[in-house]
Parts: structure tokens; C-alpha cells; sequence
């Protein structure tokens, strides 16, 4: 059996990467991850807009946590493959104190009332239902151990309450841990814990570390500064079996293993040089030793700035007493007297309206009303107008419109019912109104549409004609393209009509108030007889495209003198849409994030530069340049 656990960054975004693509459904998307249960974190969505087949894959059981008052945002998923194992007890949050309705019974809770942490904690100060209002966990019993799938707050907005609202949550999730192995049961925490718990799970621990000794403090308490960190390592358990009551399977399979990140940052392409961080974790309690079979990161599967994290276990063990003890007699619920196994409450399957109890929208505001079928049967609407009296009569199918109650009883006028448009056909030269003949239906209805025949009227196309100027002098019209930026033309002396090329240039750059892709169209190489006649072949006119809509060359970066990489500004705010120009190199450790955050000796020129320049600004240096080199040269042609 495998446990797998993915943050992935919304449910909707899966299917916009390979292969998920090319999956037909969800279920689909469940089978190729290969596991018998699954763990889902940032779902970004709600239970009013999660679609049926995500809630109801026909392969698995499902258990869903959402936020109570943010859509879109945080949100648990726990799959459970129906063939392989059916839960015991599930519950949403870790407080205990969501609960749905009906409440919980005892006998359905996962915990004794008292092993909860708003009782083990004796914390007034503590809001326990505001800390799990956020949709971060669903906790589930499968007998053999109970399974947590949590996503932990983030850093966030780094605000004195986030911390706090923060650290408040990692020790309700420590105590509920401590509740359960009160009880003596055997814990599995795993998900997204958003903390680091070793130097090196972070790509740039030894930075840190550094900077740390840089300033004074030993060893390693430069990386251990944030709360977070020393929360999740002293909640581990160490080597040697002492520290916390947890171990981190993955990495007690992978003691040495560096690089072994599970988190990027997508926005500067950190996935490229594995340039982050191990913040996912599979965390067992030590009685499950045993049953672990492997565990590892999987760093190659694509689609979410996460990858999936998981733990085998053996089909089978022998225990202490020589005895074999299979997995699926230790798993799950058993089945019933009829052979069936039924997942716990909290499961979708039994959720309003996906079980059958909500019906539609027009059973739930009332009952259907008794209609006269016969008298709706084939309607025709009769449509008539006083100038289209030798017209035949437009036929409308009652499927074609909606009518209401009272649509049998009163018929308003078409300037109330603007929403209705109907094109009246037009008989050709020998047709009459004699070869329409239309059948006598029980409902008829009389429309005047004389509005919409003025309207359309109107709006019919007049004949062209001969575009002429004020002075009934026939308008030549836009004869080259260079002519739409133009100036409009001015009674002059024919000596001044007609500026040169090197003029018109040099008045562009002493002005600088023409937008830099302008300087395409002056600049482009128009003959002589073509400037005089106002014409221009077919060869001068592609050449002034080609140039306006030949690509920038990206400029160099300082440092490395690479052609920098392109970007566009996705940020809401001022600068969103804007392009800009970075240094192409990939980030790494050590990489230039600028002066204010990266100190000059820790700085690694191996990687990105901080070179940045606005796309706009290089546009017009580009063109300035261009110019100057097209005024230069003409020069030096006399």
C-alpha cells in the first residue's frame, strides 16, 4: 500500500500540465499517481464550486476540508482507494470543534471528548474554531493508525498576527498529536508543514548558517532564528531515538541525501537548478516502523510548484510474537453483514447534493404546475408588419421561446420584450404569399415588429460613394503608412512641402516625444519618386512592416555580458502587464537578489545577476541607437 502526499497548487491546475492533460477525468488523474491514499493540499476551491467528478471519483472515497469564509484559498483533500481500504472514523480540522449536522456522536468521533487539544491545552486566550475555520486539515482513522493531512499556515504576509495565528496552530497540531498517543494510538502526520527541519532541507541553510556565525552566534543558530524551524525540529525525533515523538521517514531513509527539496519557486524558475526548499513531510509515529517498506520525494512528476511525497508499506510483518499480520487485516473498517463497506459520515458521497436529497432548482422554489399539453403542443406565432403584408408568415417552434404563467392570457407589446429578434424572410421574385400556406395551430399570436423593421431599416448598408474633401476634390486616401503619423498638411510653398529623411530623424530625436515604435515608420527607406508621388512599391511597403514588427534584440546583462530574458509583470498593481528584461542565468545559492538582500560577499556571479531594465526603455534606447547609426551613415554618404 502507498500514502502519497501533494500540495498541488489548486485543483485546477493539475490538468494544464503533462500528462494530466491527457487525462479524461479526475478518477483518471488519481490512478496515475499510483497510491491507495491520497493527500491534497491548497485544493483552492469550495464545496459549492468543487465539480461532482472531483468530489466523487467512482474509485475512491473522498474527505474535504474547506475554508469558512475564504473561497479559492487553503483547502484538504483525502482520497481513499475503495479497493484497498475503507476509513474507520474521519473528521475535519484538528480541534474537534467542526462538526457537521447533525453533530458527531461519540462513537463517530476519532478521540475521546477530553483528548482534544481546547481540553489538553487549558489556553483561554487560544480562538480553537478561528484556527481550524481555515480548511488546513482533515484527520482520518484507519484502525491500524490515524492519518492527519494537514497544511500548515505559511510565513504569509510576515505580520506580527500571521506569525502568531502561525506558531498557534503548529502547537494545537502538536497537542492533538499527544492527545491521540494518549490514547494509544499509532500517528501519522503529513502534508505541507511550511517549515524547514534541517539545514539542509533549505538551498540556502549554509548562507544562513554563515551569516549567522558572521554575526556572532554558533554553530548553527543563524538558520534556527525563525520559531517555526525550531518548532518542527524539536517535534522530531532525532537519531539516537530522543528529541520529539515523530520521525521523518523520508529522510530516515535518506539521511545523507542533499537536494532533496520538495518546493520551488516557479516565478524565477527555481525548479531548473532544484533551488529550494523540503517543507513536505511524511511524519510517522515509531510503532509504525515496521510496516515501512520505502519513502521518498518525487521530484520528476510535474504540475504543481510541489511535488508529491510517499511511503510504501509492507503487505505484511511478524510481530514480536512470531505471529504473520497481514495489512488488510489491520486496515479499515470491516466489511458489514452484507458485505458492504461504508465510508464514515464526513465522506462526499453523503453530502446533500451528491446523495440524492437535493433535487433541482425547480423542485426546491416549488411544485411543477398542471400545463394544458394540448394547447402548447405546436404553437405558431404570427408576425406581421404594415410593410410586410406579401410576406409569408414566420413560423417560431415552442422551443424557441420561453413563456410565462400568464403568456396564454396577455401578450405585452414588443417595445417591453426588446430581448426578442426575429428576421422575417424575404420570398424570392415568383413567390406570393398564396405559396406559404400555413396549418391553423390553437395559439396564435399577433406581433408588430414595426420597430424593429425602422430599426433595422436604418442600420441598412446606403451605397457606397466616392469619398470627396471639402472642396468636392476626390480624397486620395492614406497612400503609405509613414502618412498616418504625419502632420495634417498645411497650405506651403511646394520648396517646403517635403522634408528630407536625416531632417525628419533628427527632429524625432531632439523632441523625444514619439513613442519609440514610431521611429520604425520615419525611419523606414523610402525611395525618392515614392516620397514625391505619395506611393510606395510592394517591396518598400513590406520592408516598413518588417521593421516595425521585427522583434528587439535583448539587451546584454552588465555582468555577465549575456543577453538578458524576458518577462512580464503578473502582480496586480501599476506595473502588472509591463514587460521587463533579467539576467538569463538560473537562480541558485548565492544568486544577486539585489543589495538590500543579499550581502556583496555572499553574492555567487555563477548565477543570476541583479540586472534589470524595463522593456519600454530599452525599446527607445534600441531606437535612439538605430537612428543615430541611420543619421550617421547618411552623413558619411555625402
Amino acid at each position: 500500500m502507498r500514502i502519497l502526499t501533494w500540495n498541488i497548487n489548486g485543483v485546477r491546475t493539475i490538468p494544464q500540465y503533462h500528462p494530466w492533460n491527457t487525462l479524461e477525468s479526475h478518477d483518471a488523474i488519481l490512478d496515475k499517481l499510483e497510491a491507495d491514499i491520497i493527500c491534497f493540499q491548497e485544493m483552492k476551491s469550495s464545496r459549492q464550486t468543487l465539480p461532482k467528478s472531483v468530489a466523487l471519483p467512482p474509485s475512491y472515497d473522498s474527505f474535504f476540508s474547506f475554508p469558512l469564509k475564504k473561497s479559492g484559498y487553503s483547502g484538504v483533500a483525502t482520497y481513499t482507494r475503495i479497493a484497498t481500504v475503507t476509513p474507520v472514523k474521519a473528521e475535519e480540522g484538528i480541534t474537534g470543534l467542526i462538526q457537521p449536522k447533525p453533530p458527531f456522536t461519540p462513537e463517530e468521533r476519532v478521540s475521546r471528548y477530553e483528548n482534544y487539544p481546547p481540553q489538553l491545552m487549558y489556553n483561554d486566550e487560544l480562538d480553537y474554531k478561528h484556527l481550524d475555520s481555515e480548511g488546513r486539515a482533515v484527520t482520518v482513522d484507519f484502525g491500524l493508525f490515524v492519518l492527519i493531512n494537514v497544511y500548515c499556515p505559511n510565513d504569509g504576509t510576515g505580520t506580527d498576527e500571521r506569525d502568531k495565528y502561525k506558531m498557534d496552530y503548529h502547537r494545537v497540531l502538536s497537542e492533538r498529536v499527544r492527545g491521540l498517543q494518549e490514547e494509544g494510538r499509532e500517528v501519522i502526520v503529513l502534508g505541507d508543514i511550511n517549515a524547514c527541519a534541517a539545514v539542509i532541507d533549505h538551498c540556502e541553510g549554509n548562507i544562513m548558517v554563515a551569516r549567522g556565525k558572521a554575526a556572532g552566534m554558533e554553530d548553527e543558530d543563524g538558520f534556527w532564528e525563525r520559531e517555526c524551524r525550531r518548532w518542527l525540529r524539536d517535534w522530531l525525533q532525532t537519531k539516537d531515538g530522543t528529541g520529539g515523538p515523530l520521525i521523518d521517514i523520508v529522510r530516515r531513509f535518506w539521511p545523507g541525501r542533499k537536494g532533496m527539496y520538495t518546493c520551488w519557486n516557479t516565478k524565477i524558475s527555481a525548479r531548473e537548478t532544484n533551488y529550494g526548499t523540503r517543507i513536505d513531510y511524511i511524519l510517522i509515529t515509531p510503532g509504525l516502523l515496521p510496516w515501512i517498506k520505502a519513502a521518498d520525494v518525487q521530484q520528476d512528476v510535474k504540475g504543481s510548484d510541489h511535488c508529491p511525497v510517499f511511503v510504501d508499506f509492507h503487505d505484511e510483518i511478524t510481530g514480536q510474537d512470531g505471529q504473520v499480520i497481514k495489512l488488510r487485516d489491520v486496515l479499515g473498517i470491516k466489511a458489514n453483514s452484507g458485505g458492504k463497506k461504508e465510508p464514515p459520515r464526513l465522506a462526499a458521497k453523503f453530502w446533500e447534493e451528491h446523495s440524492g436529497k437535493q433535487t433541482s432548482l425547480r423542485s426546491f422554489f416549488g411544485k411543477n404546475k398542471t400545463v394544458d399539453q394540448a394547447a402548447i403542443a405546436s404553437p405558431t406565432y404570427q408576425l406581421s408588419a404594415p410593410d410586410q403584408r406579401n410576406k409569408p408568415e414566420a413560423r417560431i417552434e415552442p422551443d424557441s421561446l420561453t413563456l410565462s404563467p400568464s403568456s396564454h392570457e396577455h401578450t405585452p407589446p414588443i417595445s417591453q420584450t426588446p430581448s426578442l429578434s426575429v428576421e422575417l424572410p424575404t420570398p424570392s421574385p415568383t413567390q406570393t404569399s398564396s405559396d406559404v400556406s400555413t396549418v391553423p395551430q390553437p395559439l396564435k399570436r399577433k406581433i408588430t415588429v414595426e420597430k424593429y423593421s425602422s430599426q433595422s431599416a436604418s442600420k441598412k448598408a446606403k451605397p457606397s460613394e466616392k469619398k470627396t474633401d471639402k472642396k468636392g476634390k476626390n480624397d486620395p486616401g492614406q497612400a503609405k503608412l509613414s502618412s498616418f503619423f504625419n502632420k495634417p498638411n498645411t497650405p506651403q510653398s511646394s520648396s517646403s512641402s517635403t522634408l528630407n529623411k536625416s531632417s525628419t530623424s533628427s527632429q524625432i530625436l531632439e523632441e523625444s516625444i514619439i513613442d519609440e515604435d514610431t521611429f520604425i515608420l520615419y525611419d523606414a527607406p523610402v525611395s525618392s519618386q515614392a516620397s514625391s508621388t505619395g506611393t510606395a512599391n510592394g517591396d518598400e511597403i513590406k520592408q516598413v512592416w518588417n521593421n516595425l514588427l521585427a522583434p528587439v534584440q535583448p539587451p546584454n546583462c552588465i555582468i555577465h555580458g549575456e543577453p538578458a530574458k524576458e518577462f512580464t509583470v503578473n502582480k496586480p498593481g501599476p506595473n502588472k502587464g509591463k514587460k521587463f528584461f533579467i539576467c538569463s542565468r538560473p537562480v541558485g545559492p548565492g544568486w544577486d537578489r539585489g543589495k538590500a538582500e543579499r550581502l556583496r560577499e555572499e553574492v555567487d556571479l555563477t548565477y543570476r545577476c541583479n540586472f534589470f531594465r524595463w522593456s519600454s526603455d530599452w525599446r527607445k534606447q534600441a531606437k535612439q541607437m538605430e537612428s543615430r547609426a541611420s543619421i550617421s551613415s547618411a552623413k558619411h554618404g555625402r
